[in-house]
């Protein structure tokens, strides 16, 4: 596991990379990257589409000539210096700090703040005064979808988290009431689908007010959506950030650490060998080592043992039992080992991407595709459910997670969505 930058280029090129990477950290790079690969293809997509006359261009008055206003200077001043305070704090820090950590506290460098605050602000200052007139004036433009890219992406993102991380805290209420601050600025605890929802609704709302046909943005944002979940899972999986499944008690950990197949008393065995860890396990599944989620499932040897039962090493959350010989941060690893789900979330997402992409040109019925995403994304999450860890409720005697409640409610909507879309009398070829 690669828990950051640092790690990756050491195992890649066996060196000991720049200290700087150790501050760039795998999970957050990939969701980047996520965001970044997913607006490249929303607005291919929603180009093609104005093409094709489905996308029209809206009118949009703005002030021309305007200096730079009191509250854009003191934004940027805000936000420069949290950048500074941060980035010039760690650095100066060195390996005193868990930069994860460090990003969340009340840490940094006054210094650093100030300067980058400064530098925002006359940055902003100097550009608004070049394209300053005697008169300011009020123009219309018209502006296209493909052209609002930039600010859904960035709606995408602020809400994204935001949902993330309330969806995460009301999953887990127990945890959230024991530090509410705490969980609430966590790096970690995220949910995926909290995540999906809010970002939708803000962006349907900012569609709305922008004049962009919704049913043809949800068709361009389909394909982007199923994709951007694959990178961030790769986010997950290379990090080891504990969105992992349930223990595979047909394998185990041996002293080389490799994943071998185990005895029938090597689950229960390994656990006794491991008393830290297996008290963790017990005080977050209640009971004794019975109530520890297990399953035998021996996969076919066709594929590596590691494809059936993981122990991701190196793990950023640092869950697990030490690693032999390993010092420093970051030396644990799973043992007993557990099912990689966010691999195989990565090869179905990325398959389902495919499906999406292909099917573009040919479901011609406005809405029809993102119906489609849905019911996808939600039998997708249904099932791989079954094997991961998460919190269960009580509901008639079922006991379904979260994550199962809403996937089993986008199926539904999926279908619905599909069934009442209808096909428009002329149909566009691209």
């Amino acid at each position: 596991m690669y828990p950051n930058l640092h790690f990756f280029l050491k195992d890649l090129f066996n060196i000991e990379p720049w200290a700087f990477t150790k501050y760039v950290n795998s999970f957050g790079l990939l969701v980047a990257i996520a965001f970044v690969v997913a607006a490249i293809i929303l607005r291919s997509e929603l180009l093609r589409r104005e093409k094709l006359g489905l996308l029209k261009p809206s009118e949009e008055k703005i002030m021309v000539g305007e200096p730079a206003s009191k509250v854009e200077l003191l934004l940027h001043f805000i936000f420069g210096f949290i950048i500074g305070y941060k980035i010039v704090g760690i650095f100066f820090n060195g390996d005193q700090v868990n930069p994860q950590d460090y990003v969340f506290s009340s840490q940094g460098n006054i210094y650093g703040g100030l300067f980058l605050a400064s530098l925002f602000t006359y940055t902003k200052y100097r550009e608004k005064k070049k394209q300053e007139l005697a008169k300011p004036t009020l123009k219309t433009f018209k502006i296209s979808p493909h052209e609002r890219v930039g600010d859904i992406t960035v709606i995408a993102a602020i809400a994204g988290f935001l949902g993330a991380k309330i969806f995460d805290n009301l999953e887990n209420w127990d945890r959230f009431i024991q530090n509410p601050i705490g969980n609430l600025l966590s790096p970690s605890g995220l949910t995926f689908y909290g995540g999906l929802i809010l970002a939708t609704v803000s962006i349907l709302v900012f569609a709305r007010k922008k004049g962009i046909s919704i049913r043809h943005l949800v068709d361009s944002a389909a394909p982007a959506l199923m994709i951007a979940y694959a990178i961030g899972r790769m986010g997950c999986h290379v990090s080891g950030d504990g969105d992992w499944g349930i223990f595979n008690s047909a394998y185990t950990v041996n002293a080389e650490n490799n994943i071998v197949l185990a005895t029938d008393s090597s689950f229960r065995q390994s656990l006794i060998n491991n008393p830290d860890y297996t008290g963790q396990l017990v005080r977050e599944f209640g009971g004794g080592l019975d109530n520890i989620p297990h399953t035998y499932f021996k996969g076919s040897t066709i594929l590596p043992n590691w494809f059936w039962a993981y122990n991701y090493p190196h793990n950023v959350n640092e869950i697990g039992v030490q690693i032999a010989g390993c010092k420093g941060n970051y030396c644990t690893q799973l043992n007993p080992p557990v099912f990689p789900t966010t691999l195989y979330e990565i090869i179905a997402c990325t398959i389902l991407f495919i499906v999406l992409w292909l099917s573009r040109k040919r479901i011609t019925a406005p809405g029809r595709l993102f119906g489609l995403y849905l019911f996808l994304n939600g039998l997708e999450r249904f099932l791989i459910e079954k094997i991961r860890v998460n919190t269960t409720y009580s509901i008639l005697g079922f006991h379904p997670t979260q994550a199962e409640l809403i996937s089993s409610l986008l199926m539904i909507i999926g279908i619905l969505i599909w069934v009442r879309s209808k096909t428009p009398k002329t149909i566009l070829n691209a």
